[in-house]
């Protein structure tokens, strides 16, 4: 990955997005030493995306087994025992 100041990337956007798009390159972004931001290539995002979408699924599933074992509550009650 390449770190690149703000300055520096805004003064040549273009040339980092084609570096980006077409040369599957990654960049940070960083001002005064610390880091704000990427740039990556669309399939790293969309592989980032899987991976999170399988976190969550596993998440779901895990939510629904505890569920199923020690039991559910109404709304209401819940709202009641938090104070709301």
């Amino acid at each position: 990955m390449t770190n690149v100041s703000a300055a520096k990337i805004r003064n040549d956007f273009s040339n980092v997005v084609n570096r980006v798009a077409f040369g599957k390159e990654r960049f940070i972004i960083n001002r005064r030493g610390k880091n704000l931001a990427a740039v990556i290539p669309v399939e790293d995002l969309e592989l980032l995306q899987k991976i999170e979408d399988g976190i969550d699924l596993i998440d779901a599933r895990n939510a629904l087994k505890e569920a199923r074992t020690k039991g559910t509550k109404f709304w209401s009650t819940l709202k009641t025992e938090i104070g709301l």
